[in-house]
C-alpha cells in the first residue's frame, strides 16, 4: 500500500515539474526577431483636373474659349504665333494657366516681358509646343521616342503607362481635343523647354529620390 502511495504521488509530481520545466525553456529561448515589413509604396499622385474642353473652329479659338490658358494664349500673341494657330491643323501640347504659375516667379516675368530678347526666348519655347503632323493618344499609347516640333528640337513622347501619358515630363492630362480645321490640343501639367534654351537649366526637372534602402532583419536570438 505505502509503495503504490508512493508512485502514485511521484506520478503527480512529475505531471506538474515538466511542464513547468517546458515553460521554463521556452521562456529562456525568445523567438527570432521578424524582419521589418516593407514600407508600402505611397499610391501616385491624382493629376490635375480641368474642365472638359470641346474643340472649336481652331486651336486658337479652343484655348480662348476653355478660359484656361490665359497665359499660354498671352505667350502666343508675343510670339507672334496667334494666325499660325488660327490656320494651321498643328498638334499643340497646351499647358495651362496652373503649369505656367508653376514657374518661378522671376522666370516667368522675363519670358513674358516686352522685349526682344526675352520675346525671342518665348516664341522659342511656345514653337517647342507645335507638333506639324497629328499627334493623337492613340499614336502615344505603347510607344516611346522623340518626335519633332516646330522649334526643330524634339519632344519625347512616353506612352508605355497607357493611363499616363507623358511629353518630356509633362502629363497629358486631357488629350485628343480636335478643332474643326483638323488641330489637336493635347494638354498638359508643365511648360515645356527646349534643351538649347537659356533657360533649360534653372526649369530642369529635379534628380528622382532614391529608393529607400531595405530594411534589414534583425538577427535572430542565440
Amino acid at each position: 500500500m505505502h509503495l503504490i502511495r508512493f508512485i502514485a504521488t511521484a506520478s503527480a509530481a512529475a505531471l506538474i515539474v515538466c511542464p513547468a520545466a517546458a515553460l521554463a525553456q521556452g521562456a529562456a529561448t525568445p523567438p527570432a526577431a521578424q524582419p521589418a515589413p516593407a514600407p508600402a509604396t505611397p499610391p501616385a499622385p491624382a493629376l490635375p483636373t480641368i474642365p472638359k474642353i470641346t474643340g472649336g473652329d481652331n486651336i486658337y479659338d479652343t484655348l480662348k474659349s476653355a478660359g484656361e490658358f490665359t497665359i499660354l494664349l498671352k505667350a502666343v500673341d508675343q510670339s507672334g504665333l496667334a494666325a499660325i494657330l488660327k490656320a494651321y491643323p498643328l498638334t499643340v501640347f497646351a499647358p495651362t494657366d496652373a503649369a505656367f504659375n508653376a514657374l518661378p516667379p522671376d522666370v516667368l516675368t522675363k519670358l513674358m516681358a516686352a522685349n526682344d530678347t526675352a520675346a525671342n526666348q518665348l516664341q522659342q519655347i511656345m514653337k517647342y509646343h507645335l507638333i506639324n503632323a497629328k499627334v493623337d493618344a492613340s499614336k502615344i499609347r505603347g510607344a516611346k521616342g522623340p518626335v519633332n516640333t516646330v522649334e526643330n528640337t524634339p519632344v519625347n513622347l512616353d506612352g508605355s503607362n497607357p493611363d499616363d501619358l507623358l511629353v518630356n515630363n509633362a502629363d497629358i492630362i486631357q488629350a485628343d481635343i480636335r478643332t474643326t480645321n483638323g488641330g489637336i490640343i493635347n494638354v498638359i501639367d508643365k511648360v515645356l523647354v527646349p534643351s538649347d534654351s537659356p533657360y533649360a537649366a534653372q526649369l530642369a526637372p529635379p534628380p528622382a529620390a532614391p529608393a529607400p534602402a531595405a530594411a534589414t532583419p534583425a538577427p535572430a536570438a542565440q
